[in-house]
């Protein structure tokens, strides 16, 4: 290649946003950098602050990315689409089927949704997470009753992950029941 010429590369910013992800999973977010990122995408330092002016704007598109699996999961499940479905059970089976799949995954997501708290500017990104998922379980039921189990469903997940319990299956479904059928 000639110096000072630059190769067509389309796909480079999603090497980028694919690299932050690996590097958030090894590394955690403090191991994060343009430097980090580049290095594992194997593209030079100058390309991840050209698609990524800040490592807040990377962050927001690994987050962004990372939060497609559970709300996607929501939305594409038949099981949560029959009328006589039992919501309670349907949703704690496909909570237990993602945490099950790839832990490292939603530790990963996790950690991201998390770093919101520090990180301004991924607040937005964390709020649309919840109200996708949130948006998915409304045709089922009214708007407060879907966040309720949006946050209980985080909390459940949140608490195997720190506290590496087995999940359980049945304690997830008598939860949610809950907040659907209040005693």
């Amino acid at each position: 290649m000639t110096p000072g010429v630059r190769r067509y590369d389309p796909d480079r910013r999603q090497r980028i946003i694919d690299a932050a992800l690996r590097v958030v999973g090894e590394r955690g977010i403090a191991g994060l950098t343009h430097r980090s990122a580049a290095a594992e995408a194997d593209v030079p330092l100058g390309s991840t602050t050209y698609h990524f002016k800040t490592l807040d704007d990377l962050l927001v598109a690994a987050l962004r990315q990372a939060n497609e699996g559970f709300a996607q999961a929501v939305t594409d499940s038949d099981a949560l689409t029959g009328p006589d479905v039992d919501l309670a059970g349907a949703l704690a089976r496909l909570l237990g089927e993602f945490l099950a799949a790839d832990r490292s995954r939603v530790e990963l997501e996790y950690e991201l949704y998390l770093a919101a708290l520090r990180r301004p500017a991924l607040r937005p990104v964390a709020a649309q997470w919840c109200e996708a998922v949130s948006a998915a379980l409304t045709p089922r039921t009214d708007p407060v009753t879907a966040r309720a189990l949006v946050a209980a469903m985080d909390g459940i997940g949140l608490q195997v992950l720190l506290t590496d319990a087995a999940y359980d299956e049945e304690y997830a479904r008598e939860v949610l029941r809950r907040i659907l059928r209040p005693s």
